[in-house]
């Protein structure tokens, strides 16, 4: 669905920036997701990404990995565990020890990896980046969680490194997606949308999140569902499998970010595999592509198709492997196989779930 006329339609974006090109101006300024102004010299070559998202979407703006100059170590486990480590093995040379887990950042790597922009977050307090500052180092901090906040800080790194017509494209390629999708869902009756359950952990801990801030139920109310634990207080809550039952969700997502989590966790767990959603083989993992679909990245318009396509195929006939390999294409010049897209979408751990036989290979 990648389409030119989307690149108009948001360059007027990188405005953010408060210059169009790094042509037109001697330096680029951004405001970034901390309401700091953030001035560079020229665009940015080497970028250090610290919060675990970026890496992937640096990667898809420049359409390459030569600017990524060091990431979280999750992200690298991402880019390694899932397709982008086939399409850039060069990633694994790219250090991650920049940053703890947590995202303390290890400031002497920081500062041998030479880097011209370093990424961090805008909600974790001073103690992350001051240390930073304090280094010498220039620093734009990003915020998470919504679509608003990923278009915007796709924008800002675009901008950043001088590629601004990169994020308009993808962005416009967002656009073009949600309101087509929220066209077909408004005449959706409410009686008709089934109950959606995303566990964001499920392995030791069961966690789900309400509606406040949640991207994930953003996308289920975007695809025609109900996000089934609305009630829940806060993000990442632990539940226990009493309470979902007690929800019994007509659908169940399970995470990407937990490698080794698969469906038997809840089809055989005596009580989770009571539900409606276990009983009807409505229980699905998350895909794993360039970055996990869970959360907002590049790739979310692919992970609103799929989750469509599962929940209302009377409704939504999207052809999904067609959609990624032009995605990916436009994303990371890469032609998908259909051996990577059956990976992706771990076509072998659930190809035999519901609604789930339309992904297979034709």
């Amino acid at each position: 669905m990648f389409n030119v006329k989307m690149l108009a339609a948001t360059v007027s974006l990188a405005l953010i920036a408060g210059t169009l090109s790094p042509a037109l101006a001697e330096t680029i300024t951004l405001k970034d997701q901390g309401g700091r102004t953030v001035t560079l010299p020229k665009p940015a070559d080497r970028i250090a990404s610290i919060p675990i998202p970026m890496a992937s979407t640096i990667i898809s703006i420049d359409g390459g990995t030569s600017k990524l100059v060091g990431m979280n170590p999750t992200a690298k486990s991402a880019i390694m565990e899932g397709i982008l480590g086939k399409i850039f093995p060069e990633a694994k040379d790219i250090p991650s020890d920049i940053t703890a887990p947590n995202f303390i950042p290890n400031i002497e790597e920081l500062a041998a990896t030479n880097p011209d922009l370093v990424i961090q977050w805008a909600d974790y307090g001073a103690d992350l980046v001051d240390p930073l500052t304090n280094a010498g180092l220039n620093v734009a901090l990003i915020s998470y969680g919504t679509e608003e906040k990923a278009r915007y800080y796709q924008n800002m790194v675009a901008t950043a490194i001088g590629k601004p017509e990169r994020a308009a494209l993808i962005n416009g390629w967002r656009d073009e997606v949600a309101q087509e999708m929220a066209a077909k869902t408004k005449d959706i009756a409410a009686d008709k949308r089934p109950k959606v359950l995303y566990l964001g952990r499920a392995m030791e801990n069961l966690t789900a999140s309400g509606n406040e801030g949640n991207y994930n139920a953003w996308y289920i109310d975007l695809t025609g569902g109900v996000n089934a634990s609305a009630d829940v207080k806060g993000n990442g809550t632990t539940i226990s499998p009493e309470q979902i039952a007690e929800w019994n969700p007509d659908v169940i997502l399970l995470n990407s970010f937990e490698a080794k989590l698969g469906l038997d966790r809840i089809m055989n767990d005596p009580i989770l595999s009571l539900t409606k959603a276990a009983q009807d083989k409505k229980v699905y993992k998350l895909p794993l592509g360039g970055y996990r679909w869970d959360p907002p990245s590049q790739e979310s318009p692919l992970t609103w198709m799929w989750l469509a396509n599962i929940l209302h195929p009377e409704v939504f006939q999207y052809d999904l492997r067609g959609e990624m390999k032009k995605a990916y294409k436009t994303l990371y010049n890469y032609d998908l196989t259909d051996a990577d897209i059956d990976g992706i979408l771990w076509m072998d751990m659930q190809g035999d779930a519901t609604n789930y036989a339309q992904f297979a290979s034709k």
